[in-house]
């Protein structure tokens, strides 16, 4: 576990989980010790006043002070207990083998699909297409609720919801049940699935419950099945979530501030398995592949990233980028992402299945069907045409989209 975490970067906490633990075994044996002669000291006593026999007083008082450094020892015990729990809950997962060594510029290309698309008038951005058909007002919605927000309109809202109902189809002919889960959720569930402690910063708490607003709705679909034992004859059992995000992005302030790609309030259909653990990698790969199906068939130009271990997050034991091509940067951005979690969460929210006599953690695996403002930033600026229209993505028109979106 050492040299694992060490790919990661290394994990102190480690040594002090251990220091922690080896407190807790002590303190333990301790009162164990204690409460086996308490215990002793009150039949004896009991006895003895059955049989009528006076009880010295200095007996009493030596039975009361063993209670009471007992009961010291008790309250010693769940302090360093919660203690020792808090710091292992910091512990990320272990990387599977085959993940590549590094951080954060350090992924393995696997693939590129698709033509990159030319335009020899050069290239226009998201922002500048989708506000010349009067699809996206920032200035409003800064206006409204600050920096990082936007009011879609008019036919980007067609587009958006063509977009969500094609994928929800295609995902449910892929065998995933369509979710619409609560997007306020109680600590415990970003805590079993990870996001807590490592990315509380980047969540959104309200002031007034003990709830905050989920990231992404892995997080309510990893928690539909938490303390529960799963039949192995179920498994895998595959969700398709469609909800609304939000994101504080406290850490990325001056970064993508231009148009949607960056938001704090956004929406995602995203992909959520549970399966055994011989089942997991072969589900990570069929997340992955249906992902590239989806940007295949919205004729959107990518390419497959193989995440290095030091840019994993904390539930993920391995992670595959999809990028798409964003013609208004000139660059690959990352528009989905899938990974295999193997049995952290499951570890963490007591979501199992029974094997024989003995019960193990499922392994749970995630990914982006569609981030839905990235994917529409990707088929505007893929999609542009010299005065300014875009040509929607055929697959698309069946579910309301228009043929050409501007101009035309």
């Amino acid at each position: 576990m050492r040299s694992a975490l060490a790919r990661r970067g290394g994990a102190p906490a480690l040594d002090q989980v251990i220091a922690l633990d080896a407190e807790c075994r002590a303190l333990r044996t301790g009162v164990e010790e204690r409460r086996a002669e308490s215990t002793r000291i009150a039949k004896e006593i009991g006895q003895a006043r059955k049989q009528g026999v006076d009880v010295p007083a200095d007996r009493e008082a030596e039975a009361r002070a063993l209670r009471e450094a007992t009961s010291a020892d008790e309250d010693r015990l769940r302090a360093a207990e919660e203690q020792r729990d808090a710091v292992l809950l910091s512990l990320p997962n272990l990387a599977q083998d085959d993940a590549p060594d590094g951080g954060e510029d350090d992924g393995r290309e696997l693939r590129v699909v698709g033509e990159i698309p030319t335009f020899p008038d050069g290239a226009k951005d998201h922002v500048e297409i989708a506000e010349a058909f009067g699809g996206l007002d920032l200035e409003r919605a800064a206006r409204t609720s600050g920096a990082r927000f936007a009011y879609l309109l008019g036919p980007m809202v067609r587009l958006q919801m063509a977009l969500v109902s094609w994928a929800v189809d295609l995902l449910a002919d892929e065998g995933f049940t369509p979710v619409i889960p609560p997007v306020l959720v109680r600590e415990e569930a970003l805590i079993g699935t990870g996001f807590f402690p490592a990315d509380r910063s980047a969540v959104y708490a309200t002031a007034d419950d003990d709830l905050f607003l989920v990231g992404t709705s892995e997080v309510p679909l990893a928690a539909l099945h938490q303390d529960e034992i799963l039949s192995e004859d179920d498994l895998p059992l595959r969700y398709a979530g469609i909800s609304s995000c939000f994101r504080r992005e406290a850490g990325a302030a001056g970064r993508d501030t231009r148009g949607i790609f960056r938001v704090h309030q956004f929406d995602k259909v995203e992909m959520f398995s549970f399966t055994t653990p011989e089942q997991s990698d072969d589900e990570h790969q069929r997340i992955l592949a249906i992902e590239e199906r989806i940007l295949g068939e919205l004729g959107i130009p990518y390419r497959v990233v193989d995440i290095a271990v030091g840019d994993l997050g904390a539930s993920a034991a391995r992670k595959f980028d999809c990028e798409a091509w964003m013609p208004g940067q000139e660059r690959y951005r990352e528009v989905t992402s899938c990974s295999n979690c193997t049995d952290y969460q499951g570890r963490r929210l007591k979501a199992r299945t029974k094997r024989g006599k003995e019960t193990i953690p499922v392994h749970t695996l995630n990914g982006t069907a569609v981030a839905v403002g990235r994917t529409l930033i990707a088929i505007l600026e893929n999609h542009q045409r010299p005065d300014g229209s875009v040509v929607v993505p055929e697959c698309l028109r069946p579910f309301g989209a228009p043929e050409v979106l501007g101009k035309g």
